[in-house]
């Protein structure tokens, strides 16, 4: 990772934290070299890294997930960031060129419209952000279709059948309802 990259994911933890999301870095440096590494960012700029950089020297790891293509280089890594679910599964890879940094807002913004989407069993619109409306999943048989249609004209909440959208509530005001809600 670039250190611009490594400062701002550091900086962001706690939104990714507050996501239920734990942030892990892989480098083919050594542990010595990272150690160095977060060492000179925190006495140049004082922000302290609060994730592990794993140390992947041979490369193994990075090479499995398809981060260093040896046609490109053999040591050089391309800047990715997996999205991996609680069940182990990657839902998202972002995929950066060495020469273009990573954007954060996209990658939480991506982890929160997943965890929406499997939340509420709907789809996230382009360009989706908390609190806006979600897409409703297609109707499956043809009488729910006809109801779809009618909820459509009764909510003008649509366009067709197959792209209808519901509101389900901002995740902030829903979290601090469960909250008072438990005092």
């Amino acid at each position: 990772m670039c250190t611009t990259e490594i400062i701002a994911f550091a900086k962001a933890n706690t939104y990714f934290e507050k996501l239920n999301t734990a942030l892990i870095g892989l480098s083919v440096d050594s542990n010595s070299s990272h150690l160095a590494w977060l060492y000179d960012i925190y006495q140049k700029t004082g922000v302290e890294v609060p994730f592990p950089i794993i140390a992947d020297q041979n490369g193994n790891i990075a090479r499995r997930y398809g981060m260093i293509s040896n046609e490109v280089s053999t040591t050089q890594a391309v800047r990715n960031v997996f999205i991996i679910d609680d069940k182990g599964v990657v839902r998202a890879i972002f995929v950066y060129p060495m020469n273009v940094g990573r954007c954060i807002p996209e990658i939480l913004r991506t982890v929160e419209a997943l965890q929406t989407a499997d939340k509420y069993n709907v789809s996230t619109p382009a360009n989706w952000v908390n609190g806006n409306p979600l897409i409703t999943p297609s109707p499956q048989t043809y009488s729910e279709l006809k109801e779809r249609v009618n909820q459509i004209e009764q909510n003008r909440n649509g366009m067709s059948w197959y792209l209808s959208f519901q509101n389900v509530g901002n995740n902030e005001e829903e979290n601090r309802k469960e909250k008072s809600d438990k005092k």
